[in-house]
């Protein structure tokens, strides 16, 4: 009996180990994959990096090129989509979280935000570009793409957010209430900043998927060639995403070089973005253990 049960430890450690191995080398095998394209990326784009590629006006000649107008249509349009987005994603969490109750409607707008989480981006630039472009007459303008980007990274912002404000142990609230706090004020005081950590993330996890984003700015503003900096919300854009495919369709080699140093700003914005979700979830639960 005892032989029959060291020999089931052994299987159940041999077994074990085997997926173990499975796992490291199937993680080894993506990261190799991802360090392969970066480096076909480098190659190509270290010659194209640097601050005349930064700061220059798209040109016709590569040696005069630059992803400027691109950089800066990008930061319109995400800045706005953090406006519009925010907001309702995290008010819509806490009265999902703390103020519906549990029945028929809550079941029915949860399974409404879950399928639209997993909705193609496409379909959001086509409704954007119905509802936005020619129905509320914006124009292919910042505005319209920055509110097609917020309907596409709303379901997003509204998971995350409740997921967080759902952590919150329930007796923090509980202990609000005996002190005789308000719903108000126990959302306000309690829920949310123990929450901000969690929402921080989700939001700028968000953020960061739709600044890559390039199926629903293609609908919303064509692939656009502009020498100008958009400066209000009403300008005609275009993004990063955009003009790199801009580049990629040009036969000349050297737009090429181009659109590999334009992912690689990409790619630095994006891993900046993380990193700051990163350092400020860790600084808002650093203050929550001191409190």
């Amino acid at each position: 009996m005892l032989t029959k049960f060291l020999n089931k430890g052994i299987r159940r450690k041999a077994k074990g180990a085997l997926l173990y191995v499975a796992c490291l080398i199937m993680a080894m095998m993506g990261l190799a994959s991802l360090m392969t394209l970066l480096s076909d990326l480098l190659v190509d784009a270290i010659p194209w990096l640097n601050i005349r590629f930064l700061t220059s006006l798209p040109s016709h000649s590569p040696k005069e090129a630059g992803i400027w107008v691109a950089l800066w249509g990008s930061v319109w349009v995400v800045g706005l989509m953090i406006l519009f987005a925010l907001p309702i994603g995290v008010g819509a969490a806490i009265y999902l979280e703390e103020y519906t109750r549990k029945g028929k409607l809550a079941s029915f707008i949860e399974f409404i935000i879950a399928n639209l989480a997993g909705v193609p981006s496409i379909v959001y630039g086509i409704l954007g570009l119905g509802l936005f472009v020619e129905l509320m007459r914006l124009g292919r303008s910042i505005i319209a793409g920055a509110l097609t980007l917020a309907l596409l990274v709303l379901p997003l912002i509204i998971i995350s957010s409740r997921e967080a404000i759902r952590a919150v142990p329930r007796i923090y609230r509980e202990g609000a209430y005996a002190l005789g706090a308000t719903k108000w004020q126990v959302v306000r005081g309690i829920v949310l900043p123990t929450a901000m950590p969690g929402i921080l993330t989700g939001a700028i996890l968000a953020t960061s998927r739709a600044i890559g984003e390039a199926a629903p700015m293609i609908a919303i503003a064509a692939l656009v060639f502009t020498w100008s900096v958009p400066l209000s919300p009403f300008d005609r854009f275009t993004v990063m995403p955009i003009q790199i495919y801009n580049w990629i369709t040009m036969p000349r080699p050297e737009f090429h070089g181009l659109a590999a140093a334009g992912i690689i700003v990409l790619l630095a914005i994006l891993l900046s973005m993380n990193s700051i979700a990163l350092i400020a979830r860790a600084k808002y639960q650093k203050r929550i253990r001191e409190a």
